[in-house]
């Protein structure tokens, strides 16, 4: 499970930026009891921070480990070629079968951008040489479709184990593919959509073992693996699938 955080001000190149995916962000988590930092493997670099954590503090923290950054950094980029950031014309999304052509249509007096998505074809109107603001117009189309496809699945696969929950969140979070509240709330990260339907199937399921045991316990092991079996591949190829993630949407 994983509590709710917020997102501080940035003191360097923002993530969300298109082609920013070696920035820095500050994110303050209830759960942390020091500062901590983590690479991503494409580049980003993120750093988790006790409330109320002051900007120049955090500034000293990522000043005494930059070696070490630029260690990590340099690690990943021998192992995993660099990605240039570019706009999708198409977008694949395995897990729900579906290959979805993009279309932009630019309007000049405008600051924002709508979509519609009709007959496998997503037209984006409006600002769109703003890659910015077409990324986030894909990540709003994208955390719609996710909804749509992903409550009906979960709440079948809520019958089958007979875990009940009591509402499902769609998010598009950096370092959890899902995760579950005790109050109840099962969230589901958007780019599920990316990978295949047994690692998305594999999620709900585990997810929905939460509400039986609040851990990973052996007991909450037997319990997922009652439903699926193939449970440690897929758990395996589940924490390298980032992989699948296109680098557009500036997450991983």
């Amino acid at each position: 499970m994983q509590r709710a955080s917020r997102q501080l001000p940035l003191f360097s190149a923002e993530p969300e930026e298109p082609g920013q995916v070696s920035g820095f962000s500050v994110r303050e988590s209830a759960r942390a009891k020091r500062l901590s930092i983590k690479v991503f493997p494409r580049g980003r670099v993120e750093v988790v921070v006790p409330r109320r954590t002051r900007a120049r503090d955090v500034r000293a923290f990522v000043e005494e480990n930059r070696a070490w950054i630029e260690r990590s950094r340099d690690a990943f980029a021998a192992e995993h070629e660099p990605e240039l950031f570019a706009l999708p014309d198409v977008i694949h999304l395995p897990t729900i079968d579906q290959v979805v052509r993009v279309r932009y249509k630019f309007v000049a007096d405008t600051k924002s951008i709508r979509y519609h998505y009709a007959g496998g074809v997503l037209t984006l109107t409006g600002q769109t040489r703003s890659d910015k603001l077409c990324v986030k117009a894909l990540r709003r189309w994208l955390s719609t479709t996710a909804r749509r496809e992903f409550e009906p699945r979960l709440r079948a696969l809520s019958v089958l184990t007979e875990a009940p929950f009591k509402k499902i969140q769609v998010r598009a979070q950096r370092t959890c593919w899902g995760s579950r509240s005790s109050t109840g709330t099962i969230s589901i990260n958007l780019c599920l959509l990316f990978l295949t339907p047994d690692l998305t199937r594999y999620l709900m399921i585990h997810e929905l073992c939460h509400g039986r045991h609040m851990n990973h316990s052996k007991r909450f092991w037997r319990l997922v693996a009652s439903y699926e079996p193939e449970y440690r591949e897929l758990d395996r190829k589940l924490t390298e699938s980032w992989r699948q993630v296109p680098t557009w949407l500036g997450l991983y």
